[in-house]
């Protein structure tokens, strides 16, 4: 459920079903993707992810492989915790978890225009039994920290009890990395408060507990939080959580409100507490620009909530992304590749491409047939037209629609080779890798038919030995252009740009496919007999080589649509960045050839049936009202 599907198709329904309905539906659909054989690779693959190492840090004894965290108040049951896992988090938070369960039916109130949720019951969990079965058997492999709390309206006696029994029963677990203590309470006096933390610290010291991280609410007076923190002893304490939640009468609310409130209280705590306290910060995180201002104003992590709900699953890796670029922005750049070290070859080798194209189109619309289909035949174009006229139309067709995506490919090889693969971008590597190993056995389809093609064979040899030199060792880079903050119009306006894109990549994938298995068995469909005014036999009857000659260009076709839709899906999964003007420049290029040779060869011939090229139709129009939402954000210069 990546950004480009959530915010234009799951979002607006999802927010029509009641919010416990819509969070059940979600999460359970997303841990059935994850439990299906494969599962896992398609949320990775869908969202691509995978955290950069730069963003690793090791605390706690252990390894948090980015700084952005999952609020436990998002999945409660840990019903999908092993899907979001893959979202890019690099820490989960269980709870708030009480000695015992505290359920409740009463709705949740969502506000969308505040971007807000309102939970009934402040402390909603499964208790601390059923935590302890997500613990040990987590399902994922990041760091699990578990938020503890007392049961409603005890008093500050039993309140220690049942924190100190949690403490003591966690103490042993493998499976946590610390242990986030509620222990300061609004409904307690700031000398009951420092009298829990003090008698909390003692028992932590004495019976060696993992490391512990205290809890503030995030509308704690700063005034009576100062006595407070200047009281934690930092050799028990290892750093402070700042809350998401604001009490009310209808319970407690988490929102976008929150992060001024956070933010202050970062600085706050810094200057007041002893030592160099941990701060996590989980208020008010609903885009990128949020946790970088949390992250300026002294945050080490930072926790999603209510933002992973209202912008979308992707929200970690954009965070993760926003934090790279603040950490690469000044630092010097790496020196750049060769031109023929790998990158410079797959330019070459779209230069190539269009070079073919552009001779297969001339040949297409001069001579059809090239002396050696002529001897292959043993008829020339002449008798072939005398015998049918439509014959030579529609192998001009075919071999146009040939050409136009040769076009499109080599645009789109030296588009991605200029600007992603010499930057060592990872996604166009995978795109441009992914398209040749697809494109170049698809040249040998047409052998099963006993014809062999000296040209695409001559191109084979030629272009072959570009691609197998592009493929040598090119580590991977991390972006270094700024990156997108915000979740505005534009914003959500590209996403749609994207959705269709990614339409349109599968579209051209599953055509792609289509016409090679056609081209390889049938060679015809309907419509191309109806056109012809010839059934298959008869066509048969005129040469028996007809037929095969027919079918090497439309399996090549299949083929290079093939390759060209996966180079067009791969871009439009993983790498539309705010800014990157060549992306709608390879984007318009590289689908322009195709678009215009297939339906402008149609109506050049007379083959106009609208069931065949509604497909074309189809395509062309999303094309076009993909480019235009996508423009301001990839065109338009925007502040980070």
């Amino acid at each position: 459920m990546p950004d480009w599907s959530y915010q234009t198709i799951f979002r607006p329904l999802l927010f029509r079903l009641p919010a416990r309905v819509a969070r059940g539906v979600t999460l359970r659909a997303m841990r059935t993707v994850s439990q299906i054989p494969g599962g896992t690779f398609v949320i990775k693959t869908l969202g691509h992810m995978e955290p950069a190492p730069i963003l690793e840090t090791d605390i706690l004894g252990t390894t948090f492989p980015t700084p952005v965290g999952l609020s436990g108040a998002v999945d409660p049951d840990g019903t999908a915790v092993q899907a979001i896992s893959q979202f890019g988090f690099g820490f989960v938070e269980i709870g708030p978890v009480t000695l015992h369960p505290i359920r409740s039916a009463t709705a949740i109130q969502m506000k969308r225009q505040e971007e807000s949720i309102t939970y009934p019951s402040e402390f909603e969990n499964c208790g601390l039994d059923e935590a302890l079965h997500r613990i040990r058997k987590p399902n994922h492999r990041l760091p699990q920290l578990i938020r503890i709390a007392s049961m409603p309206e005890v008093d500050t006696v039993q309140a220690i009890s049942e924190m100190q029994t949690m403490m003591d029963i966690l103490a042993d677990e493998k499976g946590i990395t610390a242990i986030v203590i509620e222990a300061i309470s609004q409904d307690r006096s700031t000398a009951e408060n420092e009298q829990v933390i003090a008698l909390l610290t003692k028992y932590a010291k004495a019976n060696q507990m993992k490391p512990i991280l205290l809890y503030i609410p995030l509308n704690y007076p700063e005034s009576l939080l100062e006595p407070i923190l200047q009281g934690v002893d930092p050799e028990a304490w290892s750093g402070f959580v700042i809350g998401d939640r604001i009490a009310n009468i209808h319970g407690v609310t988490v929102g976008k409100d929150g992060k001024l409130p956070c933010k202050s209280k970062l600085p706050f705590i810094r200057s007041h507490a002893k030592g160099k306290p941990l701060l996590f910060a989980s208020a008010g995180v609903h885009e990128p620009a949020d946790a970088l201002e949390l992250v300026n104003a002294g945050a080490d992590y930072v926790m999603l909530h209510s933002g992973l709900i209202y912008a979308g699953p992707g929200l970690p890796k954009r965070v993760n992304e926003a934090i790279i670029y603040q950490k690469l922005k000044s630092a010097y750049p790496p020196p750049e590749q060769s031109f023929l070290k790998n990158w410079g070859w797959m330019c070459l080798l779209g230069i190539g491409m269009m070079i073919g194209g552009f001779i297969a189109w001339w040949i297409a619309v001069s001579t059809v047939l090239l002396p050696y289909d002529e001897a292959f035949l043993g008829m020339t174009r002449e008798e072939l037209h005398v015998i049918n006229g439509h014959l030579l139309h529609f192998m001009s067709h075919d071999r146009i629609t040939l050409a136009g995506t040769m076009l499109s490919i080599g645009i789109i090889y030296y588009q991605l080779a200029r600007y992603g693969v010499k930057m060592g971008q990872h996604w166009a590597k995978t795109a441009v890798n992914a398209s040749g190993a697809i494109g170049f056995p698809s040249f040998l389809l047409y052998l099963g038919y006993g014809f062999f093609d000296p040209l695409h064979a001559g191109a084979v040899a030629i272009l072959l030995p570009m691609f197998l030199l592009s493929l040598r060792n090119n580590p991977d880079r991390l972006n270094r252009k700024p990156v997108n903050l915000h979740n505005n119009a534009v914003w959500r306006k590209a996403l749609w740009g994207q959705l269709i894109f990614v339409f349109l990549g599968v579209g051209l994938c599953i055509g792609g496919i289509t016409i090679a298995i056609v081209g390889i068995t049938e060679v015809f469909v309907p419509q191309d007999l109806s056109f012809l005014g010839m059934t298959r036999d008869s066509i048969d009857r005129i040469n028996p080589r007809l037929i095969p000659l027919i079918a090497h260009d439309r399996a090549g076709f299949g083929g290079a649509l093939l390759a060209d839709g996966v180079m067009v899906l791969i871009m439009s999964l993983w790498g539309i960045q705010q800014g990157a003007k060549w992306q709608w420049w390879t984007l318009l290029l590289g689908g322009a050839p195709g678009f215009i040779a297939g339906l402008s060869v149609h109506f050049d011939i007379g083959y106009t049936d609208f069931i065949h090229l509604s497909p074309a139709y189809l395509g062309c129009a999303l094309y076009i009202v993909a480019l235009i939402l996508l423009y301001p954000y990839l065109m338009r210069s925007h502040k980070g």
